[in-house]
């Protein structure tokens, strides 16, 4: 259970607390140096009921070092970095709070995942041997047994094929939960690293220096520098005007933001179009596909623990770029999907009914018959690769994960470069606090463009371009 630290239950009972109940700031904790009046650019509200608009008040705000959007395999890598670092260095002051979405950290993470360790043993090179409180031991247990290539020819046929060396996992991979591995990520970084996480609040917009001259930007908008996000304001009417449950966002105020929203993230997008990301880096138009999942338990004698499927073919047909997959997970569990590049030409093709056809095939519907789905749902994946990396790196903030594109599409596999990501973000971010030295500013997070470049996540891209 996440926030079962004191602060961060003070944190989201703040948070989500009406306006009007606030505390005086003398009697905040001490934790909360960080909180106080936000001078953010407030927009009129119109009001039904009159015929003028109604300024927004003001909003509270908390201030932290480093804050992380996005509670995801980057994000929270970024966060356990940063508090590693910290505390090697002397500084364990440094603030670091995570904000995310869902009602809890790995409610977003679709299960069901072929995992490459390669980041996780940086990050915690005796991650075998920790266990949290409450969570136990890390959930990457089941070893890949088997790697499986079929090329299915039809509705009912199918053939064996050489596994491409990119596929490859036997020895080197495990089938593991990306919700439970997040989840336990979240539950390290706060219990024994003082991150303050803050599951349920989504961050909604981005808050940009006042240097901007007071106009989010709109003038000078390449020179603006980001200082944090603000979640969403509540209790608000169709027609604009306030009800009375109405409570301001919260805005968290930072030196350093990184966001690790994922594919498509919408304060990432709208970063992207801001700063010209795409143009700087001179980079190709990013490419995406869509995946559905879901995860079945199968009968003991259909099991085969740590084998892996990957399939071409049916029921795509040759013009449409996709394919399917089934990772036999422990516990007797089995994890499938289908992935369509979004590129497709059939305007009445329907993803949906596609992966209703993939467990129709004999092959798949034999692992499945006899079992339940027990979860479901779909994600977008971003599969431009190198050519179409953004610049990464911004003053105030940067972009990790999925966000920043790091998705390595000829390996089926984003979670350890997306880790990594935000490893090497959390490495500029402290190089950037400690040059900057002591202040409340925004630091410039540029150089991380070239430091992820460079690091194996780059190499592993443009390899695969």
């Amino acid at each position: 259970m996440m926030l079962s630290r004191w602060v961060g239950r003070e944190g989201a009972r703040l948070l989500a607390r009406p306006l009007a109940s606030a505390s005086p700031v003398s009697s905040w904790p001490r934790w909360a140096n960080s909180w106080h009046t936000a001078s953010c650019s407030s927009r009129p509200l119109s009001n039904s009921s009159s015929s003028s608009s109604t300024e927004l008040p003001e909003r509270e705000a908390m201030r932290y070092d480093v804050c992380v959007v996005g509670a995801g395999p980057a994000g929270l890598a970024a966060a356990i970095r940063l508090r590693q670092l910290a505390l090697a260095e002397g500084r364990e002051d440094l603030s670091v709070c995570v904000l995310e979405k869902g009602a809890e950290v790995g409610n977003h993470a679709i299960s069901g995942n072929v995992f490459d360790p390669r980041a996780l043993d940086e990050l915690l090179p005796d991650w075998r041997d920790l266990a949290v409180d409450g969570a136990g031991a890390v959930p990457v247990r089941q070893p890949v047994t088997k790697d499986v290539a079929l090329f299915l020819t039809s509705a009912t046929g199918g053939l064996s094929l050489p596994v491409p060396p990119t596929m490859k996992n036997k020895g080197k991979g495990y089938v593991i939960s990306l919700s439970q591995l997040t989840q336990w990520l979240g539950a390290y970084a706060e219990q024994e690293l003082g991150v303050d996480i803050f599951p349920g609040f989504a961050a909604s917009e981005v808050l940009f220096d006042s240097s901007d001259g007071g106009d989010g930007g709109a003038k000078g908008k390449s020179e603006a520098a980001i200082r944090g996000v603000a979640t969403a304001d509540m209790g608000i009417a169709k027609d604009g005007s306030f009800k009375e449950t109405f409570t301001r966002g919260i805005a968290l105020e930072a030196r350093v933001t990184l966001f690790g929203e994922g594919c498509r993230g919408s304060l990432s997008e709208q970063l992207k179009k801001r700063f010209a990301l795409l143009e700087k880096a001179g980079a190709d138009p990013q490419t995406y596909g869509l995946g559905i999942k879901e995860v079945w338990q199968v009968p003991a004698e259909k099991h085969n623990p740590g084998e892996v499927w990957h399939t071409a073919g049916f029921p795509f047909d040759s013009a449409t770029y996709g394919g399917g997959f089934l990772y036999h997970m422990e516990g007797g569990m089995v994890a499938l999907g289908t992935v369509v590049g979004l590129d497709y030409a059939n305007p009445y093709l329907s993803p949906f009914k596609e992966f209703q056809r993939f467990k129709l095939h004999p092959r798949v519907k034999a692992v499945l018959e006899g079992g339940q789905c027990l979860q479901y749902g779909a994600r977008t994946l971003i599969e431009g690769g190198w050519q179409s990396l953004p610049f990464a790196g911004m003053k105030g903030g940067a972009l990790i994960g999925c966000a920043a594109g790091t998705l390595n599409a000829a390996r089926i596999k984003g979670v350890h470069t997306a880790m990594k990501s935000g490893m090497v973000a959390a490495e500029v971010a402290m190089a950037s606090l400690a040059a900057a030295g002591e202040g409340e500013g925004p630091v410039d997070m540029a150089a991380y463009d070239q430091r992820l470049r460079e690091s194996w996540v780059g190499q592993e891209l443009y390899e695969a371009r």
